[in-house]
């Protein structure tokens, strides 16, 4: 049996441990907290003090940054990047190879599509469709 944590060099030569979840394999910083129902595929990381909840998926390649969160329920499709403190409501569905900047905020049921860049700080919510509102 293989083990459950893997070591990875940080920028500052410092070395972070990163746990497999349970459920998808993917690779989860000591001190981020994730729900155990959440699926965190393998190849998807979840940095320290971020926050997970219960049914939310983070796909393949995905890199959910420090101290971000993810609601209930949440989708951060492939590739994605949920930036640094950045807020994804419950139920949110975030497409592959967005990026989601730092300090952002997406509300519950919001639809980000596939390559779009939500800038620093901006707080975005959509209808049904994914059109963007004003928020």
């Amino acid at each position: 049996m293989g083990k459950n944590y893997i070591d990875i060099d940080d920028d500052q030569g410092g070395t972070l441990r990163y746990r497999k979840h349970a459920n998808g394999r993917g690779l989860v910083a000591h001190g981020a907290k994730v729900h155990p129902r959440a699926h965190i595929e393998a190849g998807a990381y979840v940095e320290p003090g971020a926050r997970v909840g219960a049914g939310a998926q983070v796909a393949r390649g995905a890199w959910v940054d420090s101290d971000a969160v993810i609601g209930d329920n949440a989708h951060i499709d492939a590739h994605a990047h949920i930036g640094q403190g950045a807020a994804v409501g419950d139920g949110a569905h975030i497409g592959v190879r967005t990026e989601i900047g730092a300090g952002a905020r997406i509300a519950r049921g919001a639809r980000i599509g596939d390559d779009e860049t939500v800038a620093a700080g901006l707080s975005i919510t959509t209808d049904r469709k994914g059109l963007w509102l004003a928020a």
